[in-house]
């Protein structure tokens, strides 16, 4: 630790840090090579397939970012075929984001792929007692989420 700096923020550079370079890894580790999707889209794209059809403004309220942002991502699951776009039939003023069935499997594949990494990694590098610490910091880090 610097001398000066308050413990937490030390904590939280690091957290920040090993959390950046987790997903790095997740997602070499479940991309093939011909895709360029990015964390962000798959995270999109997944909330469009369990929710089912939802508006651009939803989807940034959802992920914390600004419209603008969001309205990025989603032209990009777009022009990747992963999404399609329709008006709502509720209120034609208004436009629906849904999955396509390209997105419904990659959605369906990547984390399979990846999880099972993560599996193996964790089984061959960690001992019992830092997977019960995993578990424990998984527990702290969807806390920290939701707050």
């Amino acid at each position: 630790m610097t001398a000066g700096t308050p413990p937490s923020l030390e904590l939280a550079s690091e957290l920040a840090r090993a959390m950046t370079r987790l997903r790095a890894r997740l997602r070499l580790e479940s991309a093939p090579s011909d895709m360029s999707w990015t964390w962000s889209q798959l995270v999109t794209l997944k909330r469009i397939v369990v929710e089912g059809p939802t508006s651009v403004s939803v989807l940034a309220l959802a992920e914390h970012v600004r419209p603008q942002s969001m309205a990025e991502t989603v032209a990009a699951l777009k022009q990747l075929g992963l999404v399609v776009a329709a008006a709502d039939p509720s209120d034609g003023r208004k436009t629906l984001i849904s999955a396509t069935d390209e997105g419904h499997t990659l959605t369906a594949t990547v984390p399979a792929v990846r999880e099972a990494w993560l599996e193996a990694a964790i089984a061959h590098l960690t001992d019992p007692a830092e997977r019960d610490a995993i578990r424990t910091v998984t527990e702290v880090m969807n806390r920290l989420a939701d707050s």
